[in-house]
């Protein structure tokens, strides 16, 4: 690509760069913004490309692995799996989303964050050492944000008129991730793109590649984390404080549980995973009784149903009051 566009840009945004010191990738990323010849557009189609192609080509997997029996034996609502049906209304939902507030959001992300100092179309790209600390930093902040954010989501207003959108599957899916109320979207998606942008305001040290590394880990995350799917070689299973599907897929179930998004820490110190822990060494202890498959099934699905039951009281309650809030407000 990048031998086939001889280009004036060369002469102002690539002024003085030794091409001949870049690697292949950093190539690439030089030759697309002169191929476009203009940074805003390049960096803010990029931006929408990257999110859609990672966002749908990593929801995909999952859609094969549900239509799939053989894999229902790690799926932790197995009676739960979505239909046809379910996944294009899903799909709607998300792409509509994507277009009303993502698109926008995302093409105007480059203007602010170049006048805050981040660099875009220049080269080299940062080094590992240099993006892992922040891409670890982005994590933390967008962990906590999201853990506030969600818990305001569950206050009686922001749920009814908002967050029950995303409620709508007490067995969630993959591509779920970003199903969701437009507002929320906005909410949410606050936490992952602020924490950049304020690394940036105060270091004036973060390449658009850092924070690119950064939106697709966090989509994985998402998508992950809604599969509904637990298995052996999980990454919360390698790293203990990792949430992972095990730990969001309760908070579909009870309502109450489990705010945090990628990791447990908040929840666990704040307590918002009390009913988790006791679901937990419920299961635990009915491992150590040494039922047999089907009998470990069936009580299983017993405990799902029961904190399922629960779950759904507890969201009734939320709307209720936000009914009488409504009316006395009148």
């Amino acid at each position: 690509m990048f031998n086939s566009t001889a280009s004036a840009a060369l002469t102002t945004l690539y002024d003085g760069t030794d091409f001949s010191q870049l690697t292949w990738a950093e190539k690439q990323w030089a030759a697309w913004y002169i191929w476009i010849d203009n940074p805003v557009i390049a960096t803010g189609l990029a931006s929408f490309l990257l999110h859609e192609i990672v966002y749908f080509g990593r929801s995909i997997p999952w859609i094969i692995i549900d239509s799939m029996p053989y894999f229902r034996k790690w799926k932790l609502q197995p009676t739960k799996v979505p239909t046809a049906a379910e996944q294009w209304e899903c799909t709607k939902q998300v792409l509509f989303s994507h277009f009303t507030i993502e698109l926008p959001a995302i093409w105007l992300f480059h203007p602010v964050a170049e006048a805050i100092g981040m660099t875009t179309y220049q080269v080299p790209l940062p080094a590992l050492k240099t993006m892992i600390p922040q891409i670890f930093l982005f994590f933390v902040f967008e962990d906590f944000f999201h853990f506030v954010a969600h818990q305001a989501l569950h206050t009686p207003l922001l749920y009814k008129h908002i967050h029950k959108l995303h409620h709508k599957y007490s067995a969630p899916f993959g591509l779920a991730a970003e199903y969701a109320h437009p507002a929320e979207v906005f909410i949410l998606g606050a936490g992952t793109i602020c924490g950049p942008l304020l690394w940036c305001y105060f270091t004036q040290n973060l390449h658009i590649f850092t924070v690119y590394v950064w939106i697709v880990l966090r989509l994985f995350q998402a998508i992950d984390a809604h599969s509904g799917y637990d298995f052996p070689w999980s990454l919360q299973h390698i790293i203990p404080f990792w949430s992972g599907a095990d730990h969001h897929d309760f908070h579909h179930m009870a309502f109450t549980n489990n705010f945090s998004t990628s990791f447990r820490w908040w929840d666990h110190i704040f307590g918002t995973d009390d009913k988790y822990t006791a679901y937990k060494k419920k299961t635990a202890a009915m491992k150590a009784k040494g039922f047999t498959k089907e009998q470990w099934a069936a009580m299983e699905q017993e405990l799902l149903d029961e904190v399922e039951k629960e779950g759904a009281i507890a969201e009734q309650a939320v709307v209720d009051k936000a009914d009488k809030q409504k009316v006395k407000a009148a």
